[in-house]
């Protein structure tokens, strides 16, 4: 019953924001079209539009931390695990500029896939020769010019929380620019919300935790790549895992964690 009562207020929540979000986002788009090709400050808004509902939701304790290993100005090829619907908003909260993949579905949206056209994020039509080909042409501009790319390497949800194989796109794509990946371990995500579950948990403990970024020139081969890049998600969310066992939160903090920002 808390877990019905948790959604119908979320989604409630979400609804009667997601419209005046929008508007202001639209807003944001003609202002800033004469300077800002790259649409930074509207994804700069999805940030603080989804860190809204991330944050400040009753019952979640929310935290990003190492974010300060994203370097501002620096282009990333950024790949996180992914087990629910919600690791999408947890990813705003890392408050850093990149351009997101996503199925071409998701851009169909009403209110939150306009929004996505406005941030000029990257649609995939998966399967599609032609679509992939345009998805990594668009990818290797951006990374040229400083815009760093967030994927998911496991290419869909996964139904028990257990990270999938990496597939070799996104490392292939590091590789060819010359941009490091940064791993990110998303902690909760499958305990709030199960890949085709209805109801999120009343209560939650969400860390989004980034790792080190690993220099795509230490790797030939991208098969090499992506195994490494899982291994170091998934010894942290092992890690995670057993430190909450015992008793801790499962997070090392660091000095500068009290002034990482929002998150």
């Amino acid at each position: 019953m808390a877990r019905k009562i948790v959604t119908y207020l979320l989604w409630t929540f979400l609804g009667l924001t997601s419209v005046l979000c929008l508007l202001v986002a639209a807003v944001l788009w003609v202002v800033t079209a004469p300077f800002d090709r790259q649409r930074r400050v509207n994804h700069m808004w999805s940030c603080a539009w989804a860190s809204m509902y991330a944050v400040f939701y009753p019952g979640w304790k929310v935290r990003t931390i190492h974010r300060d290993r994203i370097k501002p100005g620096q282009a990333y090829v950024l790949a996180a695990n992914h087990t629910s619907i919600a690791d999408i908003v947890l990813l705003f909260t890392l408050f850093r500029q990149f351009k997101w993949v996503s199925k071409r579905e998701n851009f169909n949206m009403p209110i939150l896939g306009w929004n996505m056209w406005l941030s000029q994020y990257i649609p995939l039509v998966r399967g599609d020769a032609n679509s992939t080909r345009t998805m990594l042409e668009r990818c290797r501009a951006l990374l040229q010019n400083g815009m760093s790319i967030m994927m998911f390497p496991e290419g869909t949800r996964s139904r028990d929380g257990r990270v999938q194989p990496f597939k070799h796109g996104a490392f292939s794509l590091a590789h060819e620019a010359g941009v490091p990946v940064v791993p990110i371990a998303i902690h909760g995500g499958h305990a709030l919300i199960p890949k085709h579950g209805t109801t999120f948990a009343a209560t939650a403990e969400l860390t989004v935790e980034v790792l080190e970024p690993v220099p795509s020139d230490q790797f030939e081969d991208v098969t090499d790549f992506a195994r490494a890049v899982r291994g170091r998600i998934v010894d942290a969310l092992a890690l995670h895992d057993s430190t909450f066992a015992l008793g801790f939160d499962g997070a090392i903090p660091t000095e500068n964690e009290a002034s990482d920002g929002p998150g």
